[in-house]
């Protein structure tokens, strides 16, 4: 699945192999050539050496001027050829290689089938892969290289610190936006979007041990009337490189009431030099004593025809409906219109 794709039905106005670099022309909407969004493909030669191609991505696709030899960063979104942009699939399609990002977010099987069948081959890649990106970077000074990553490819600085090392290295990099898990979670649910504070991720605990900063975000957001987001663990493992076991509900509650236990017993250790350390402390406090009785939104397959949303205590998760994928809100104090929100998820 390594070897470059083949643009088929290409029109070559020069002779130029279509794996040459490429030049993404601007075309305005109103006056574009193309219908029913299909792309045509033509090749040219500039100052007689520099061989480039054009692509009119037709008729809402990718806009802007840009180098086609590079590196694409393209948001697939939350799961399913029908929840991409245009721009994303004709610029995906249209790229000599495919990597799939895996390690930060997935697709299933079926999906990512489906969507190999309507741009072509796809190459998966992990964490070694996107953190130390030599290949890739090298791959892409010559060539047209997509990343695909799961939800929009700059929501993980993991994709960030990419397109950093990408412009260090004098290679091109453009960004196509996808849907986020972020924007589906507080679109979805019914709780105001300004009153969301630092996202976190709920880790698997690792040969015993377990990290309570994701407990103390928590804590910190809701003392001060902010609600969170806590994506899910995917790999128990921690190092990315494959055979990731997405974490259940249960899995999550389960972490929750370790990382409670622990926080208690280091409590008293954190320091209290500042307000906002005492702030914390206090929250820390605060959450570890009612632990068992705070209320989350479980929220599943987000993005999906199987999508699920249930608002019920931590203690209960492991008696919900269990999907693929999962990440919880834990609410702060709601405002009527939000608790009445929320309610419309009551478990049932």
């Amino acid at each position: 699945m390594s070897s470059p794709s083949k643009n088929k039905g290409a029109v070559s106005l020069s002779g130029i192999p279509l794996n040459s670099p490429k030049l993404w022309i601007p075309w305005p909407a109103d006056s574009h050539p193309c219908e029913d969004n299909l792309s045509l493909h033509a090749e040219v030669s500039l100052l007689g050496t520099l061989k480039w191609r054009m692509l009119f991505a037709c008729p809402t696709g990718v806009r802007g001027l840009s180098m086609a030899a590079g590196l694409m960063l393209i948001g697939i979104g939350p799961g399913g050829v029908s929840g991409m942009t245009l721009a994303a699939i004709d610029a995906a399609k249209n790229a000599d290689y495919r990597r799939y990002e895996a390690y930060t977010a997935l697709w299933s099987d079926n999906d990512l089938a489906e969507l190999e069948a309507k741009i072509g081959e796809i190459q998966k890649v992990m964490r070694p892969e996107v953190e130390d990106p030599v290949q890739l970077l090298d791959l892409a000074k010559t060539e047209t290289v997509a990343l695909l990553v799961v939800g929009d490819p700059l929501q993980a600085t993991t994709h960030v610190d990419l397109q950093l090392q990408a412009s260090e290295k004098g290679v091109e990099c453009t960004v196509i936006h996808g849907i986020s898990i972020t924007g589906l979670v507080t679109g979805s649910v019914g709780l105001s979007n300004y009153r969301f504070g630092r996202q976190t991720t709920l880790t698997y605990p690792y040969g015993g041990w377990i990290a309570t900063s994701p407990l103390e975000v928590i804590a910190l957001n809701r003392i001060q009337g902010l609600h969170t987001l806590a994506l899910l663990d995917l790999d128990p493992t921690g190092e990315g490189t494959g055979g990731q076991i997405p974490m259940q509900p249960v899995d999550a509650a389960n972490s929750m009431f370790l990382m409670a236990e622990k926080l208690s017993d280091i409590i008293d250790e954190m320091p209290d030099d500042t307000n906002l350390e005492k702030l914390k402390i206090n929250a820390c406090k605060a959450i570890c004593e009612k632990i068992s009785e705070i209320m989350v939104v479980l929220c599943t397959d987000m993005g999906t025809p199987d999508q699920n949303i249930v608002y019920l205590p931590l203690a209960e998760l492991d008696s919900a409906k269990t999907g693929r994928l999962h990440c919880l809100v834990i609410p702060a104090e709601p405002g009527e219109v939000e608790l009445s929100a929320l309610n419309r998820w009551g478990k049932k």
